[in-house]
């Protein structure tokens, strides 16, 4: 299956304080940590009252503090941490910012179990191809991961008090209990994975960050029914900025087509194989975790799998080489 949409050209950036591409508006900053993007919600000045969203991957909690130190002032913490979902990439330094950090960390109800230690992920689908990173995505940890008392579950109207501008909207599909970040009074989207701005599937599109609008990273979404309806959901809110998990953020009409093609054409561009795991039956979770999921791939399915990770560690290697060089 089709499973991209290039943009032609780079998103308009009006704001000339926008200094990253990882930047969402002047008062919503982003970081990649090696290719996953965490936010800074909160204008910049010493000592003003900042929220960070997700907490990027392991080892990268002294750079999330370096940024924030940047932004609001030395020995400046956040009054919150918002997790989109709890997959190690969004949490891999929570533990470590947390040990310094004495603040909330809010997370949607449907993400307890993952974030308090009582069960795994469900587990990857490197069946579902589209490139080294789904081929990969066997070694890719699913926990539990256990935060205990330090998570706060999210109120079912999505208000954050540390956030009063803000909703959080749940978008399941890649995680049982995903949620969104929206401003509604300018239209501001921070979209977790619920949707990216690169191949996540694809390492050199990882790599190059090249730009194109694609449903959730598709070997760790296990629901693809609900992965549909929240990118729908989100495109009815007609984001004016959004920033994503993955990728650059994009703003204006490059923002309004792209993610317009993706709600339109879900299927086609998002899933690149049809026999992934998850593609033709769920995996069913509830506030305890999970509850039944569909059989394994077959043999010959998992045994062409395995010739792809052999290839795509081949590539990670050579890329990790190649950034070691710079």
């Amino acid at each position: 299956m089709e499973s991209e949409i290039e943009l032609d050209e780079p998103a308009d950036i009006s704001d000339n304080s926008l200094k990253s591409p990882y930047d969402v508006t002047h008062d919503v900053a982003g970081l990649k940590t090696l290719f996953v993007n965490v936010f800074f919600i909160g204008e910049p000045g010493e000592g003003k009252s900042w929220v960070l969203v997700d907490a990027g991957v392991m080892g990268y909690a002294s750079n999330i503090k370096k940024k924030a130190e940047e932004l609001f002032g030395k020995g400046n913490q956040p009054k919150a941490i918002v997790l989109t979902h709890g997959h190690a990439d969004h949490t891999g330094s929570l533990k470590a910012l947390l040990e310094e950090w004495d603040v909330p960390v809010y997370a949607h109800r449907l993400e307890l179990p993952y974030l308090q230690g009582k069960s795994s992920y469900p587990p990857p689908d490197p069946a579902i191809g589209g490139g080294a990173m789904a081929y990969m995505s066997w070694i890719f940890p699913i926990g539990p991961s256990d935060f205990g008392d330090r998570i706060q579950v999210l109120a079912d109207d999505g208000k954050i008090p540390e956030l009063p501008d803000w909703r959080a909207i749940h978008t399941p599909g890649h995680a049982p209990g995903h949620i969104s970040l929206f401003r509604d009074k300018d239209r501001t989207l921070i979209a977790g994975d619920a949707f990216v701005t690169t191949n996540q599937n694809a390492i050199t599109a990882v790599a190059t960050q090249r730009e194109e609008f694609h449903g959730p990273p598709a070997y760790f979404t296990c629901d693809w029914e609900a992965a549909k309806k929240s990118v729908l959901k989100l495109n009815h809110l007609n984001p004016l900025a959004a920033g994503t998990g993955h990728g650059v953020s994009v703003r204006g009409l490059d923002l309004e087509l792209g993610l317009n093609k993706l709600a339109h054409d879900f299927e086609a561009r998002s899933i690149p194989s049809s026999d992934g795991r998850y593609v033709k039956q769920a995996a069913v979770t509830d506030e305890n975790g999970i509850v039944d999921m569909p059989p394994p791939i077959s043999f010959h399915v998992a045994r062409t799998i395995g010739l792809g990770v052999v290839v795509g560690l081949f590539s990670y290697l050579i890329w990790s080489g190649f950034r070691d060089n710079e």
